[in-house]
């Protein structure tokens, strides 16, 4: 799969590993990932599909972590959430969100199984162990499986993860962790973190 990443991104891990700032960089991290795929949505199911979305994507803050926890580098712990979200498009047949072709499902799934099967996560449980709270229904479009089309999707990067940097170069596997890392450069995360952080 092909994620970008920036100094948003070194910065947004640092908030998610730091008390109180979590909080608020997961809040905002959510609405962030809701709104991007919303936006990809056909505008007639975009009001359905929010309470779920939310959820689900408060449900892969989790992840994210127990992936960082368990070794996974940064880029590779947050493919791993887009890749249970596209499970999740999938199985809703919400073929117009997704960000690898359906063809490569279970390609992407392989190359995680170490992870999610401790998990409990399969394409058909994107969040298996993950789902500390019901997840809201949304209606779903199989119809768009049978004819599937992905305006958003880019194939060809099943086999690793694919990392494309502030020069536009894109390069296989995680760049290198900054030294320094402003906190405050995450998504929520006020221009003085310690005013909430104290």
């Amino acid at each position: 799969m092909k994620i970008r990443q920036n100094v948003r991104h070194w910065a947004a891990k640092k908030a998610l590993t730091t008390p109180v700032l979590g909080e608020l960089a997961t809040d905002k991290l959510v609405s962030l990932h809701t709104r991007v795929f919303l936006e990809r949505a056909d505008p007639a199911h975009r009001d359905e599909r929010r309470p779920h979305l939310d959820a689900f994507f408060d449900a892969t803050i989790d992840t994210y972590l127990a992936a960082l926890d368990a070794g996974f580098s940064e880029a590779k712990a947050r493919e791993i959430t887009h890749i249970q979200a596209n499970f999740d498009f999938y199985n809703h047949g919400w073929t117009e969100m997704m960000e690898f072709p359906a063809t490569e499902v279970e390609a992407h799934y392989d190359r995680y199984a170490e992870f999610f099967e401790p998990h409990g996560i399969t394409i058909d449980d994107p969040l298996g162990a993950f789902r500390s709270e019901p997840i809201p229904d949304a209606p779903s479009t199989p119809e768009r499986l049978e004819a599937a089309e992905h305006p958003h999707a880019e194939g060809g990067f099943a086999d690793d993860v694919y990392v494309e940097g502030p020069d536009g170069e894109v390069r296989i596997g995680s760049g290198t962790e900054p030294a320094e890392v402003d906190v405050s450069e995450a998504p929520g995360v006020p221009e003085d973190p310690s005013k909430e952080a104290g």
